[in-house]
């Protein structure tokens, strides 16, 4: 990734140096990165809205509002995801590691997959 805004759902206050969530729309925070001609410029943070059971689009709102262009998640529900698809947002898996740097190292590498149909969750928060 040469360019954007990635966001990685996060554990607590977030961070590059902090841990992420498993699930996205159950973290505290989104660590925002922007990225620079393949060099991190600027890391932010956004708290997560709270939503009920079904108001997953919630997440996905925020994150288009704050212009984010990729997302890397642990665990997604189908419906979020087909919600930031059309919103124009990537989004990308990494379920094996839980901190924030070499997950976005690696997105800017250019070695993370984009999620697919497949590695999605039922719902409910059960990661």
């Amino acid at each position: 990734m040469e360019n954007g805004r990635i966001a990685i759902p996060s554990m607590e206050a977030g961070g590059l140096d902090g841990k992420r969530s498993g699930h996205f729309g159950h973290c505290d925070t989104f660590t925002l990165v922007d990225v620079k001609d393949g060099v991190i410029e600027k890391i932010s943070t956004i708290d997560n809205l709270s939503h009920v059971q079904g108001g997953c689009m919630v997440p996905v709102n925020l994150l288009a509002d704050n212009q984010v262009s990729a997302l890397v998640v642990g665990g997604i529900g189908m419906r979020p995801l087909m919600g930031f698809r059309q919103a124009g947002i990537d989004v990308y898996h990494d379920d094996q590691r839980p901190d924030i740097r070499p997950v976005v190292e690696d997105l800017i590498a250019g070695k993370l997959a984009m999620i697919s149909d497949d590695q999605v969750c039922g719902g409910g928060g059960g990661q």
